[in-house]
């Protein structure tokens, strides 16, 4: 058994989900973060367990050809985001179609298809909305960054590599305001303090920016106003700026109320050609114009007939339905967000689409509300969060007897799970296509098809 603080030889034969590296020592399982598949090093032991440890690479003896020198990044170890930096693009997609594959066998028993990686375009500056916490330093200055590994302790960044500049820059000015105003980080531990969070959203095609400040109450709105105003008139692109209130004492990042301190309550984007609301509390992907590409990749896979109905379940602010609601006779979406409704049904309008209707509902009790209903869509398209679909989901969706199912999942684990469950309720896993819309993270999107088993 390895003891802690030991110090091993280590070859990296490959990378987890998490996004460490993982290689094995007399048997057992040693996971090492910032290494690549090929790596041999010196290892210290830092934790263990009954089967498998942690480590930290003490010396990297000979590096693999999949390593770089530098990262470009001078907080990248630290932060808890760009996991992946540290290896070449190249061998970050195919880490990933292998983590992608690697579940669907593993945990779903399955082996579909696997269609070529849709590697991004670019890996930088592509995100289009951050939500920095806030902290304060020992002489009262606010500073803002991101959350280092495993922690709530905040790690200042100067510049991250995947926003915009324009962030950077007003998120410094935000905090600068906020500091002359003696406002205060809100602290976790005691619940004391004031300022929360931090929120930028930009649309990619668009350029207009929403600002938000989430703070605990509202003591200092007055304050808050005055920054809007003048960041307002400094950053012309800003067209929403709002205060959101969380008194909670949770890591929910979002409270339930909302001040508009300037400008509108949404800002305007287009999404796959069509116009979109996109609201504070909206679900938007983060990868504009990588999203386009897998939603056309969606689109292809679901093959749609003029008079299909298409079922869009987990459908935010409705943008991978209308996207496709010109190739269908209806189009009905569904999201348990109200304000992501609200977006969807202005969407909808904005775009001249009367074949459209959306429900505010739990995906599981809408799906059964609509077989109850009658209706049987031709296809449906799912977009669940990371834990998936409840099994009630499933079983509505298989109830209502689709030809096809296109699942857009951002968690290969749980998507090879309901795609195992789907296959026990009369469907077939064809294909997978692993799709990056998070370079640099270990976050690894798939495009899903199943299609009825008497189809096949």
């Amino acid at each position: 058994m390895l003891k802690k603080n030991e110090i091993i030889p280590l070859e990296i034969t490959a990378v987890t989900s998490e996004g460490s590296g993982v290689g094995r020592y007399e048997g057992i399982a040693v996971f090492v973060p910032d290494t690549c598949t090929g790596d041999k090093l010196t290892c210290r032991i830092v934790k263990t367990a009954k089967s498998y440890c942690y480590g930290r690479a003490e010396t990297v003896t000979s590096p693999s050809p999949d390593r770089l020198d530098d990262t470009g990044c001078e907080v990248s170890v630290k932060c808890g985001g760009c996991c992946l930096r540290h290896m070449t693009y190249e061998a970050e997609c195919r880490e990933k179609q292998r983590i992608a594959a690697d579940a669907f066998e593993r945990i779903g028993g399955l082996n579909p298809e696997q269609l070529p990686m849709l590697a991004a375009e670019n890996d930088s500056r592509y995100r289009n909305k951050a939500q920095f916490p806030v902290s304060q330093d020992e002489n009262g200055r606010l500073y803002f960054g991101f959350y280092a590994r495993r922690s709530h302790r905040v790690i200042g960044n100067g510049d991250c590599l995947l926003l915009p500049e324009i962030f950077i820059n007003i998120a410094n000015d935000m905090l600068d305001i906020c500091t002359k105003h003696n406002i205060t980080a809100y602290n976790e531990e005691t619940s004391e303090g004031e300022l929360r969070h931090i929120y930028l959203r930009q649309g990619f095609h668009s350029g207009e920016i929403m600002a938000a400040f989430i703070a605990k109450n509202a003591d200092s709105e007055s304050a808050y106003r005055k920054a809007a105003e003048v960041l307002c008139e400094k950053y012309p692109q800003i067209k929403s700026f709002q205060l959101n209130i969380n008194p909670e004492r949770t890591n929910v990042i979002l409270g339930k109320k909302t001040v508009v301190l300037k400008g509108s309550d949404c800002i305007s984007d287009i999404m796959c050609g069509r116009k979109v609301s996109i609201s504070l509390h909206s679900f938007y992907q983060i990868n504009t114009a990588q999203a386009e590409r897998v939603y056309a990749c969606a689109a292809e896979l679901a093959q749609l007939r003029p008079t299909d109905t298409l079922l869009d379940l987990y459908c935010g602010a409705g943008t991978i339905g209308l996207s496709m609601a010109d190739r269908v006779k209806k189009l009905i979406g569904v999201e348990i967000i109200p304000q992501a409704i609200e977006n969807a049904r202005e969407n909808a309008a904005l775009n001249g689409f009367d074949n459209t209707e959306f429900i505010c509902s739990d995906a599981g009790k809408a799906a059964k509300l609509l077989a109850e209903r009658g209706e049987r869509p031709d296809v449906v398209i799912a977009d669940p969060a990371r834990k998936g679909c409840t099994p009630d989901t499933l079983e509505a969706i298989a109830q209502m007897s689709p030809r096809r199912i296109v699942m857009i999942s951002c968690n290969p684990a749980t998507a090879a799970r309901d795609c195992a469950a789907l296959e026990k309720l009369g469907y077939k896993t064809l294909n997978v296509r692993a799709a990056d819309l998070f370079p640099r993270t270990q976050h690894v999107e798939c495009v899903i098809l199943l299609t009825r088993l008497k189809n096949i």
